[in-house]
């Protein structure tokens, strides 16, 4: 079982003890932070709170991270794409078509499986499902992950991720051109209220941001490069349709007519962040997959 401590700062004051942990971890999910809390996982001052307790200045946080059960997800001798590997962590460069993790209707073919075959050693703060799973990409989004080996590096990744310390670009093809060089989109992202399978903006989303900047231009369409600020659901594909700007191939946030790739033009082409154990500077950059390199050249035979 992992151990982690956390002391509570002037800013931190007054928040609940379930939101603070769930901002220091944003890749886990708030209720498997209060399901910590009630079971007794979580402690403040060496005692035990409930999830709706205001946290205060110089409140000592420890908390633990339970001993994952025996895996049930079957490992598969499927390919891996690894830029970087060390004792701590890995870097992926994921295909199009590959979902993160095993889910309703995907079981099996997921990064999970064809990782549980070629480690040993995953961070189980996620538990059985998703080992070592930091951060995610959408199935038909390809491009760079970050997977953690142990709970250590985890805590560390998402403790960047949650400073919004890590930096991730991505490059996309959008439908229409765009007029400026260079943009940012600030607007918040929730459930779509008329659509639970989308994303939206929406009021009382959580807060978004994504910089983008123009590379090339061609008439009807524009290729981009996009940072991102934070990490929501679908953001970058959500932000650019707010904007009037969706991505080529997308189905589920693009125009009806639109360029048939088998999903969005949308790829993590770099990543940078500190090790969480080495406390070096990492950055990892991968090459333009096939298909985006293929729409590239339709696009430009097409004028």
């Amino acid at each position: 079982m992992s151990s982690f401590y956390q002391k509570v700062t002037e800013e931190q004051n007054k928040q609940r003890i379930d939101k603070l942990l769930a901002e220091i971890n944003p890749d886990i999910s708030r209720s498997q932070i209060q399901t910590w809390i009630e079971d007794g996982y979580v402690q403040v001052n060496k005692a035990k709170v409930k999830a709706n307790y205001k946290c205060q200045t110089g409140d000592e946080i420890e908390w633990q991270i339970p001993e994952v059960k025996p895996l049930e997800i079957e490992a598969e001798n499927i390919p891996l794409d690894i830029i970087y590997e060390d004792s701590d962590l890995l870097v992926i460069n994921k295909p199009r078509g590959m979902v993160v993790h095993p889910s309703a209707g995907h079981g099996s073919g997921t990064l999970v499986n064809a990782l549980l075959y070629h480690c040993n050693d995953l961070s189980g703060i996620h538990g059985v499902e998703r080992p070592g799973i930091v951060h995610r990409i959408d199935k038909d989004t390809s491009g760079l992950l970050i997977v953690a080996k142990n709970d250590q590096a985890h805590i560390g990744l998402s403790e960047q991720l949650a400073k919004r310390e890590v930096e991730r670009k991505y490059i996309a093809l959008v439908h229409g051109e765009i007029p400026h060089e260079s943009g940012m989109v600030d607007a918040p992202i929730g459930r779509d209220p008329k659509n639970r399978q989308r994303m939206a903006v929406v009021d009382n989303g959580k807060s978004a941001i994504t910089h983008f900047r123009v590379l090339n231009r061609f008439p009807d369409y524009t290729y981009i490069e996009c940072k991102l600020e934070t990490g929501r659901t679908h953001q970058i594909r959500v932000h650019m349709r707010y904007i009037d700007f969706p991505l080529v191939g997308d189905p589920l946030y693009g125009p009806r007519k639109t360029m048939e790739l088998g999903g969005q033009a949308l790829h993590a082409k770099s990543v940078g962040f500190m090790h969480p154990i080495k406390n070096e500077w990492m950055h990892f950059e991968s090459e333009i997959p096939a298909y985006f390199a293929e729409a590239l050249k339709t696009i430009e035979k097409m004028y």
